[in-house]
């Protein structure tokens, strides 16, 4: 992790947003977009996304969208040959012919959220190609967010894109693709902020989202608030997090009140009760579906990006965060955060959920047991359990 200096970072609070300032960057591209993403949907976003590549890709401009083939296995047969079609280059990561398999290798997704628009503006953040509404039976906003990077940073990610591209051609095609290195860009300063590209992948950068928040949290001196939608961490950040609040730290967890994994946030519960017994706050989330993947220190460090604290995303799927080390980006995520808990969040007592009846105790401990036995399966071991 590299942190450099000059660039503008632009909070984008969900879908609301994220689109209208996506749809006008791909609008405003000139020769290179590109574009990756876990899930794909066919809905109003979705459509309103791709007609904006086809009509760069109908003015000249080069556009890829690399999609991963289960996260967005949903999608009508016909949506990749229309944009196929109208020249947009596609590939889907990963695809199966089964996914009933149980080889290892198929849990390994592309989860990172990621566009670049002609090496000069990168998107980065946890929102899919999704509208707020599908697939939400909250009908609430999806709470989530991205940053607009512009400045040197761009530099530091479009390598990391267009080498996953490389990658995935080469593997689809079976022969060497010509285009291993990156071209080259050079954008210029756009601003004063300090950030930094931590990614995760199987190779050489195994560990390095679970150290940025390790440093992140080791770090603290007076607060740090974590908003994630998947909350599993592994011993060693459970650790950092007490130790934080032991040493007078006020540490804020916000986490899924309604779920879409129901198994999985049983078992994240189990949790709960070491955590608040060492004066961790939790909240759960009730305006809606938490989706965001995000934190904030000392008013000073925040990360947003795609990985949850969870063996998926720390341990198998490829992903993707920016660190921010930038004063006012801190408060205004925050302050974003905390809103958001004193309007739509019901806090955790600690008393209560000690006195939870036992059926309900079982119940999560069930869950938790499943939770280690599929992790087993799936080659997690150690530390996560």
């Amino acid at each position: 992790m590299v942190p450099v200096r000059g660039n503008r970072l632009t909070l984008l609070d969900s879908g609301a947003e994220f689109f209208p300032a996506l749809e006008s960057a791909i609008d405003a591209a000139r020769e290179d977009v590109r574009l990756e993403t876990y899930i794909y949907v066919d809905d109003e976003a979705g459509r309103r996304i791709a007609e904006a590549l086809k009509r760069a890709a109908a003015r000249g401009v080069r556009v890829r969208a690399m999609i991963d083939a289960f996260g967005s296995r949903g999608l009508h047969k016909a949506f990749v040959p229309g944009l196929q079609a109208a020249g947009v280059e596609v590939q889907l990561f990963r695809p199966a012919e089964s996914w009933l398999s149980l080889q290892r290798t198929r849990l390994r997704r592309l989860h990172r959220k990621i566009v670049l628009v002609d090496g000069r503006v990168a998107f980065v953040g946890g929102l899919n190609i999704i509208d707020d509404r599908t697939d939400n039976p909250t009908l609430a906003r999806r709470l989530d967010y991205a940053v607009r990077v512009e400045g040197p940073l761009v530099a530091r990610i479009y390598p990391a894109v267009h080498r996953l591209w490389w990658l995935v051609a080469t593997l689809s095609a079976r022969r060497r693709h010509p285009e291993f290195r990156p071209p080259r860009i050079d954008p210029k300063p756009a601003g004063e902020s300090v950030a930094a590209f931590v990614r995760r992948d199987n190779v050489r950068h195994r560990h390095d989202i679970e150290a940025m928040y390790l440093r992140g949290i080791r770090g603290a001196r007076r607060e740090i608030v974590i908003a994630c939608a998947y909350f599993m961490p592994g011993w060693r950040v459970r650790r950092a997090l007490m130790a934080a609040a032991r040493r007078g730290v006020r540490v804020v967890l916000l986490l899924q009140g309604w779920t879409d994994h129901r198994v999985f946030q049983q078992a994240s519960r189990t949790l709960y009760e070491a955590l608040l017994d060492r004066g961790i706050e939790i909240f759960e989330y009730t305006g809606g579906e938490l989706h965001a993947k995000a934190a904030v220190v000392d008013e000073r460090w925040a990360t947003v990006g795609s990985s949850n604290l969870d063996p998926f995303s720390l341990v198998l799927a490829r992903e993707a965060n920016v660190v921010m080390f930038d004063e006012p980006f801190a408060r205004s995520l925050r302050r974003s955060l905390e809103d958001e808990i004193r309007a739509r969040a019901e806090p955790v007592r600690r008393m209560l959920w000690r006195r939870r009846r036992w059926p309900a105790r079982l119940v999560g401990w069930l869950a938790y047991a499943y939770a280690r036995l599929a992790m087993g399966l799936a080659g997690i071991t150690g530390r996560w359990l």
